[in-house]
This record gives C-alpha cells, structure tokens and sequence, in this order.
C-alpha cells in the first residue's frame, strides 16, 4: 500500500499514550480524574437547548443549509462584536460561520498555504495551529512563547530568520496551553508588522470570556487596520458551554473570508440548521449564562491552583482560559512531561496533558483542564500529594 503523504508528514499523537494508560485503567475499575482534554463538562444554557428542540421540530430546518452559514448568524455573529468590541463587520463579506475553530482554521490554512509556504506559531500551542500548515503541504517556523519571553521581539526575529518569509502567522490570546494573555497594545505592535511585511494574521479568541481577575481580554480587530491583513476566529464551545454542537465562526479581512468561503462551498453544505439557529439566540440572548459558566471555572481555578501550592507544587493563577499551566516539580524535572503524566496517572489517578504534546518548550509543563467540579479537584490534589510525596507548606 501507498503511504498517505499528509499522514505521513504529522508525528506520533503524544496525547494518545496517556488516553490509553487512562482507559485501560478505567477498564480495572480504577476512579480516574480526567483533567486532561478541555472539553467543558457542563450543559448547555438550557434556553438555547430549548431553541434547538424548536427548531429541530420543523421540517423545513432539515434540509441542506448554507456552507457560510444562515444570514440571520452572520448578522448574529457581528452585531455580537459591535457589542462586545465596537467592531464593525459587514456580514455579507467580513463574516463566515465554521463548523467549530478547528474546521475552520484547517480549511483557512488549506486554502492559503502552500507547498514550501512557511506559516508562524506559537511553541508551545494548540496543535492545530502548527499541524493544519503541516497536513496543507507547508512549514512551520516555531516562535517561543514562555513567561520570561517577548513574543513580539521573537516574532520579528523568526520573521528575519526565515527563508522564504513566512506568510503567516497564527496566534491565540489568551493562549492555550500557557494560558498567557496580551494587551491592545500588542495587536496595534502586530498589526503594524504585518502591514510593513505583507503578513497575513489569524487569531484565535477562543477564550475570550474565559477571564478572571479584572482582565479583559482584547481582539484583533479592535485595531482599526487589522482588518487589512488578517481575520479572527471564534467559538461558541467554551463561553456558552456548546462544545459538542461545533459552532465558531471567521471574521475579518473581506479577501480571506472570501477565499475561505469559496473553499468550504466546495466542502460541507453547512451545519445542522437548527443548531445554527439555536447558536443565534445565544449570541443574541441573555448573557448571564456566560458570567455563570466563567464564575464556574473561576472557582475550579482558585480550588486546583490553592491546592497544588499547598502541597508544595507552585503554580501561578492564570488570568485566563479554562487550564492551568504547570511546570513540573523541580525533584521531577528530568523525567519530561510525558512520563511525568504518566505518573500523575498511575499513582495518583490523575489524568493531565503532557506539555510536549503542544509542542517544543512544552516538555517542562503539564497542562490541567478546570473540567472536573471542586470536590474531584480537591480528590484530585490529595491523589497528586500521595503520588509525588510532596512537602505541605
């Protein structure tokens, strides 16, 4: 048989070790905590469950829909950013609905990386944001992300260092896994690159109302040229609890949404409408629900972070997101994140995600998913105190 020449370019999933130890231990009966994928463990706001058992009730929802998405959700999707960020979008051409962030991004990268492009990301990141150039027959050049970094001084020096110049550079603030969070000030720093440079931006904001602390975090697009050289994605997954129903949306610069556009029309007719409808009524619709579900991981963070520093495990509170970024103990360093996680799991009956699955710079973390309630994060840190044999403070 032929190799798969995309398949063949991606490595090893590193997440998938540990997801097996995890179930194989489930299988013996063993109470695994599973704080490793992020996926959200709450419902979804029961008044946009109530909408799609609505809608789905109609016939005429049934049939195939727009790859695009309805008009009613794209002017759904930019009136939310009038108010959100006092953006202004024209959801005919600056809007397009996506079946998720991370369908949407891959097809993004599909569309405008080809073979020898070369496309900048974050190390450590979300592995999407480095394989979608990888599996789109291009290269990834790595720009560190860390606590005593300047990303911007790193972009600039990558962009210098690399031939060809890259094409594009894809960011997420605030950024998963290290969770680190930017200012205005940052994108105005980026913008103004990318124009000289002719460097095409796309931004993830999939956490953007996951914030704690009197943070706030900004778009994109609230710099006014930004439009000229990049887009911006977000999700509906985390802020209102719909991971499962895949709902993320691009806007932005009118010629990339367009190319992403004519791409995807060529791929999907679209999701399920009444999801799409549904998805309407919560970026329309009461937004307690969000301060509610943010609350909600606030409590979660405050629980695991308290208690790793209580045990001897210092860890910061990030500002944001839906994980904690923790660097493993001094005394465990050597063992890299992966055998380390493999630790967690089987002394303590913990599950994380190895910081090295997110790439290079990651193999010094571990990464925590706030997606288990208090009281199995509080189980979940004496579990952790028994395996590591930490010292209390």
């Amino acid at each position: 048989m032929e190799k798969f020449f995309r398949i063949q370019r991606l490595p090893p999933y590193v997440f998938g070790e540990v997801q097996t130890l995890k179930l194989e231990a489930r299988q013996r009966g063993e109470d695994i905590i599973d704080l490793g994928m992020g996926n959200p463990d709450q419902a979804t706001p029961q008044h946009i469950v109530d909408k799609l058992v609505e809608a789905a009730r109609m016939g005429k929802n049934h049939r195939y829909s727009a790859s695009r998405g309805i008009t009613k959700l794209r002017h759904a999707i930019c009136a939310w950013y009038g108010r959100q960020y006092d953006v202004d979008l024209d959801p005919e051409t600056e809007a397009i609905v996506t079946l998720g962030v991370k369908e949407g991004l891959a097809h993004l990268i599909l569309t405008i990386v080809g073979p020898g492009d070369v496309v900048l990301t974050p190390t450590p990141t979300y592995p999407i944001h480095m394989y979608s150039s990888i599996i789109a027959g291009g290269e990834v050049r790595g720009v560190e992300l860390g606590p005593t970094q300047d990303f911007f001084e790193n972009v600039i020096r990558a962009y210098r260092q690399t031939q060809p110049r890259p094409r594009a550079l894809i960011m997420s603030f605030p950024h998963n896994p290290t969770t680190s969070v930017v200012d205005l000030e940052f994108f105005k720093k980026v913008v103004g690159f990318a124009r000289e440079h002719g460097l095409i931006l796309i931004h993830d904001l999939a956490y953007a109302d996951l914030v704690f602390d009197g943070y706030r975090a900004p778009s994109l697009l609230q710099v006014p040229e930004a439009k000229e050289v990049g887009v911006e994605f977000y999700s509906l997954s985390k802020s209102y609890n719909m991971p499962g129903w895949r709902v993320g949306f691009c806007v932005g610069n009118r010629e990339i949404i367009g190319a992403l556009t004519k791409i995807k029309s060529y791929l999907d007719y679209g999701m399920f409408q009444p999801i799409q409808i549904a998805s309407i009524i919560a970026l329309n619709g009461p937004q307690d629900c969000v301060k509610t579900i943010v609350s909600g991981y606030e409590r979660r963070r405050n629980a695991l972070v308290a208690g790793l520093n209580r045990i001897g495990w210092a860890v910061d509170y990030p500002r944001a997101t839906m994980f904690v970024w923790a660097r493993i103990p001094p005394s465990y360093s050597g063992m890299g994140s992966l055998e380390f996680s493999k630790l967690l799991l089987r002394e303590g009956k913990v599950a994380v995600s190895p910081g090295i699955g997110f790439g290079e710079g990651g193999d010094e973390y571990v990464r925590f998913a706030l997606v288990e309630n208090e009281h199995r994060i509080h189980q979940a840190i004496r579990g952790i105190k028994a395996a590591l044999k930490l010292q209390a403070s």
